[in-house]
């Protein structure tokens, strides 16, 4: 309907004023309508005439047409639109669609990203899940997906991992499985950073492992380091099942690295210069900071990295449309020092990725680090949002179910963008904005559905006049597919959270005002409370969270 309307006023513009434009159209406070715009004060600087003035021309045709129930202007130029009853009640019959703006694209999403020999913590779970997530609105849209994960293999943390797990053992290899019952991995490497800060002998040892981990050129480094990376990658991949996440393709560094590096080497003079045995890029003509790619030893650095895996990714998916990466926004200037050094080799490729940024997530106790070993991980997350449920839901059969809302809804409710204090205990409650609020929702009108035998049988044949309760909820859904499509083309899933949130409050009001089972007008309102479980269904199934028909 929005979209209807917002044609209907292009046309009565060009037909008024000969003037092409795209209207603003809002979803006003329900005390004001269905819909308003503003397009009068949008062409009031171009017609040199008053908003009042246009907006007055534009109401009287409106309310020519006969479309609308009622059609109000408001000072200084606002144009409110209520539609007739039956439009609203048309609503019930629709299909829950949305564009498939996407329809014939592939889109590469890479996300999650955590690095061999150190934990996955608080902030990978968070940007794994935030991938996720979009991944799952870019497919609804119709686009071919491809969801990318592109972890550190190679470089000095990785040496410091080594270093750490060396000394534990004192360099035996035949003792490496004891490492496994005794630490974590992230132990190991908090040590080596430790020798590393604190050990100068330590330190100039670490800058050899690192260079032989990229020389291949010491077995028992070598050794050590595929034990460290299966132990590291193995430990990953549970957590990812534990929180429903999968990709189709794994990245590494040790990929990459090589391709960065003759990349880089390929465009000096052109792109990169060299300084001090060193090579950078000059960040300050594009407002940026100068960048060493490749350092006096000649290593790759993790710009160079991350130009090699552009060039991966487009081998491997060179009918890609669209590369996105999701990171902490702590990576935000080095993403465009890297993007500005890519637009200068390959302008289109970086024309088609994009960089999406979040913020961080911590507890109370603040910013977590692993180098210092002080570190939230992934596993210590998972275990204490269940143990939240033990002690809220002992009974429930559907804990993985709550536990999968608890987890995500709790994250994408906010803008991608700001920083987040997670608190285990309110994201399992059934009060406020939560995930297992939003499941209770469905439940309850699932089981109001469910006191009817045959929901097939409910027509809309009476020729209902919708009361205020009704007509409230009603035009309250039929805002679910443009806020879909507002998460789509903003990558911003809150968008769903929040619309979820105020559909089950306002479920909630029309719910306690009124009968459904055993009313008159019960044909109607079992039609309306089967339409918002289905919104309330699609919209969790659009966030990966199951949708149980019990709490």
């Amino acid at each position: 309907m929005k979209s209807e309307i917002t044609d209907i006023i292009k046309a009565l513009c060009e037909k008024q004023f000969g003037i092409d434009i795209q209207a603003n159209i809002d979803r006003p406070e329900k005390q004001f309508g269905d819909f308003s715009t503003n397009v009068a004060m949008q062409l009031a600087p171009r017609l040199k005439k008053s908003p009042l003035d246009i907006a007055k021309d534009l109401v009287k045709e409106l309310n020519n047409l006969n479309k609308f129930s009622k059609v109000e202007l408001v000072a200084p130029g606002f144009i409110n639109i209520t539609l007739k009853n039956a439009d609203i009640l048309s609503i019930l019959n629709q299909e829950l669609t949305w564009p498939k703006v996407h329809a014939g694209k592939q889109v590469l999403v890479e996300y999650g990203d955590p690095n061999a020999f150190k934990e996955m913590h608080l902030g990978h779970v968070y940007s794994s899940i935030v991938g996720d997530v979009i991944s799952s609105l870019l497919k609804s849209s119709g686009a071919d997906v491809k969801s990318l994960i592109y972890q550190g293999d190679v470089g000095l943390n990785i040496a410091k991992g080594i270093y750490g797990i060396g000394e534990h053992i004192n360099w035996d290899i035949s003792l490496l499985d004891t490492v496994t019952k005794e630490k974590s991995i992230g132990y190991f490497y908090a040590e080596g950073e430790r020798a590393y800060q604190n050990n100068p002998a330590a330190s100039e040892r670490i800058k050899l492992i690192n260079n032989s981990v990229y020389t291949k050129n010491d077995e028992q480094i070598n050794y050590i380091y595929d034990f460290g990376k299966k132990m590291s990658f193995d430990q990953f991949d549970k957590i990812f099942n534990e929180i429903g996440v999968s990709f189709d393709k794994r990245y590494v560094e040790s990929q990459s690295a090589v391709i960065g590096k003759n990349l880089v080497e390929q465009n000096i003079g052109k792109v990169f210069e060299k300084s001090q045995g060193a090579i950078i890029y000059r960040g300050e003509q594009d407002g940026l900071y100068t960048a060493v790619f490749i350092t006096s030893q000649g290593l790759p650095t993790y710009q160079a990295k991350d130009l090699g895996l552009t060039q991966l990714k487009s081998k491997d998916f060179p009918e890609a449309d669209k590369s996105i990466i999701i990171t902490a926004n702590e990576q935000d200037d080095n993403f465009k020092v890297v993007f500005a050094a890519l637009a200068k080799i390959d302008p289109e490729l970086a024309r088609r990725t994009i960089h999406i940024s979040h913020g961080f997530l911590t507890l109370t106790t603040g910013k977590m680090s692993s180098r210092t070993g002080d570190v939230y991980t992934g596993a210590e997350l998972i275990n204490s949002i269940k143990q939240a449920i033990e002690e809220q839901y002992p009974d429930s059969n559907v804990k993985k179910d709550i536990f999968m809302a608890a987890l995500r809804y709790t994250f994408i409710k906010q803008r991608i963008g700001a920083n987040i204090v997670f608190n285990p205990k309110e994201s399992v409650t059934i009060e406020g904005n939560s995930g297992p609020y939003i499941q209770y929702a469905h439940a309850r009108a699932k089981n109001i559905l469910a006191k009817l035998s045959n929901l097939d049988s409910v027509s809309l044949d009476h020729d209902y006049i919708l009361d205020v309760d009704e007509r409230n909820l009603v035009s309250l859904m039929s805002q679910f597919t443009e806020v879909v499509e507002q998460s789509i083309n903003e990558y911003m899933p809150h968008h769903i959270c929040t619309f979820l949130y105020q559909l089950a409050q306002e479920f909630n009001s029309f719910y306690e005002r009124n009968r459904v089972i055993g009313d008159p007008r019960q044909d109607l309102r079992v039609r309306i409370v089967n339409r918002y479980v289905r919104i309330l269904k699609t919209g969790l199934d659009l966030l990966h969270i199951p949708a149980p028909d019990y709490m």
